[in-house]
């Protein structure tokens, strides 16, 4: 190898480390400032400190007096999108994916100066695949859950009459101030489901909210929806997390053991009703207020009350100390749904706020 062609080889090994260093420490940051994962933190500051190792034989003053960035004609390319970033999942995607070409790069190259370091490489590269992929796949979740999390009405709805009138509905709903739709329509066939479903959940991301199916793990799924929502007669939370994985699992609940136990279970999610008598399910009994307030009290995760709520009865709900709803008739049978949709949102908002402001100390 000639001086040129290996100044030229040193000056990708150099770029290459600085790419490899950044994606980890990029990564780090969101295991460990986002996600509180002392596990995911603690891996990828390992491969930081053993990336640094593998390079120790290459001195470092070559790498630095090889270093050209004022000439480097590759600084004034840039890529189509390469300045913007939708969300954290964005940024983890792309650290992720410039970590792991770079560490390929390097352990190609270091293969023609010393092909010991190429091996100390390679299982590096390996151990980043898999955390690369734990910390993609955990921070997806963490998005989905702030959203749910900060969200306050929700709304099920069927596959309507055609593609393009649910499409419409959905985006309608969504951009006024709807923040969870699912999808419940059990007279529809599997194929409408996921066609509804796909569109849905494209229309959702788009708008940064969150698109549930009801019951069927498998559909949502294929779909690839947000998450699922069972019944106490369907897919208990484990093996519907089988199916879905990551993704949202929502439980019904009638009791506040039945709550508990969704809670214990791994539920993401819950709503607990019915509240009020509705034209959309039968019910012998409902649970009222009571059940809500005791879900208040004793319940961590989100918790949405159900069951014929509408303009006229929110505000008992709310009286609960419970600013979740999740509604059906009452969109579905209006003749303005948006504007429903916006005055439930105004009334749950005014009550979170309230809720919040610090009491007077006269």
């Amino acid at each position: 190898m000639n001086k040129e062609i290996r100044n030229a080889v040193y000056r990708i090994l150099d770029a290459s480390a600085n790419r490899v260093g950044e994606g980890l420490r990029t990564m780090e940051e969101i295991a460990r400032f986002v996600l509180d994962d002392s596990k995911l933190t603690s891996e990828f500051k390992s491969q930081r400190h053993g990336l640094v190792d593998a390079l120790k034989s290459i001195s470092r003053v070559s790498l630095l007096r090889a270093r050209n960035t004022g000439e480097d004609v590759g600084t004034e390319i840039t890529g189509t999108g390469e300045y913007l970033r939708a969300d954290l999942a964005d940024v983890v995607a792309a650290a992720a994916a410039r970590t792991q070409q770079s560490l390929r790069v390097l352990e190609e190259y270091t293969k023609t100066i010393d092909p010991d370091i190429s091996v100390e490489l390679e299982q590096i590269r390996y151990r980043c695949y898999t955390a690369c992929a734990a910390i993609e796949l955990r921070i997806v979740t963490h998005s989905k859950n702030c959203s749910l999390h900060s969200s306050s009405l929700y709304v099920l709805m069927s596959c309507g009459s055609s593609q393009s009138n649910f499409q419409s509905k959905v985006e309608e709903l969504l951009v006024g101030e709807v923040d969870v739709i699912q999808l419940r329509d059990r007279s529809a066939d599997d194929r409408t489901l996921i066609s509804r479903a796909r569109a849905g959940t494209e229309i959702a991301r788009r708008l940064g909210k969150v698109f549930i199916m009801n019951d069927r793990a498998d559909l949502a799924l294929a779909a690839d929806t947000d998450g699922v929502h069972v019944g106490q007669e369907e897919l208990p939370v484990a093996d519907a997390r089988r199916i879905v994985g990551n993704r949202l699992v929502g439980v019904s609940t009638h009791s506040i053991q039945q709550a508990l136990d969704a809670v214990k279970d791994g539920a993401d999610y819950i709503g607990c009703g019915p509240v009020f008598s509705s034209k959309t399910k039968c019910f012998t009994e409902f649970v009222g207020t009571e059940f809500l307030t005791q879900v208040v009290d004793e319940i961590q995760i989100p918790a949405f009350a159900i069951g014929g709520i509408d303009l006229t009865n929110v505000d008992q709900v709310i009286r609960s100390g419970m600013h979740r709803v999740a509604v059906t008739g009452a969109i579905r049978d209006s003749d303005n749904p948006v504007e429903v949709a916006q005055q439930l949102k105004m009334v749950l908002n005014a009550a979170v706020e309230a809720a919040d402001k610090p009491e007077d100390p006269r």
